[in-house]
């Protein structure tokens, strides 16, 4: 089974930028679509973007186009969202997940396994 690393994640100014990461073990990453998430307390836990096995497709969230970039680096087994122009309405913990089928969804119940979540936090 594939276990999730992630990093990346702390404070940040409104209009700042971040880069989480999310690193994979097991062989079988590169043909598994990957997906980022993130839930505040209180809160269901929401899509924020994906991406297919070979990198080629992606999905995000409307609260999050044009400002999220969702990438992978399967020869690293890493999975990556570069986050800019932050807003105070994206801290949250942000979860890296991943499914044993090539093809990205936006739902969380498409996904089998999950990393630990990383604390995001916008000051505004």
């Amino acid at each position: 089974q594939v276990q999730l690393v992630e990093s990346g994640g702390g404070l940040v100014q409104a209009g700042g930028s971040l880069r989480l990461s999310c690193a994979a073990s097991g062989r079988t990453f590169s043909t598994n679509a990957m997906g980022w998430f993130r839930q505040t307390p209180g809160k269901e836990r929401e899509f924020v973007a994906s991406i297919n096995w070979g990198g080629g497709t992606t999905y995000y969230a409307d609260s999050v186009k044009g400002r999220f970039t969702i990438s992978r680096d399967n020869a690293k087994n890493t999975v990556y969202l570069q986050m800019n122009t932050l807003k105070p309405e994206d801290t949250a913990v942000y979860y890296c997940a991943g499914r044993y089928l090539p093809s990205a969804t936006m739902s969380k119940n498409d996904y089998n396994y999950w990393g630990q979540g990383t604390q995001v936090t916008v000051s505004s």
